[in-house]
């Protein structure tokens, strides 16, 4: 029924803006899936649209900390003598 509609996303598929676009959305798709396992943001707790906007920016706040806590470099442990 479809099938003109399926060969056009056929003949897209092997495009490099299509390989780029894919890159990009599995990094996206990996931060919200960190926030709804990780951070249990599967569901938002508080109410309407104000509490929903301060939840979901504490939640990037802590993804943000966390990248950022990865990018400081640890101090290597001193030898015991």
């Amino acid at each position: 029924m479809h099938e003109a509609a399926r060969e056009v996303v056929r003949s897209l598929r092997d495009t490099p803006e299509y390989l780029q676009s894919r890159r990009e959305r599995k990094k996206v798709e990996m931060l919200f899936a960190h926030l709804k396992r990780i951070l249990r943001m599967g569901r938002l707790r508080l109410r309407g649209p104000c509490g929903a906007r301060d939840e979901f920016t504490l939640a990037a706040i802590a993804q943000n900390l966390r990248k950022l806590a990865k990018l400081i470099p640890m101090p290597q442990p001193a030898m015991a003598i």
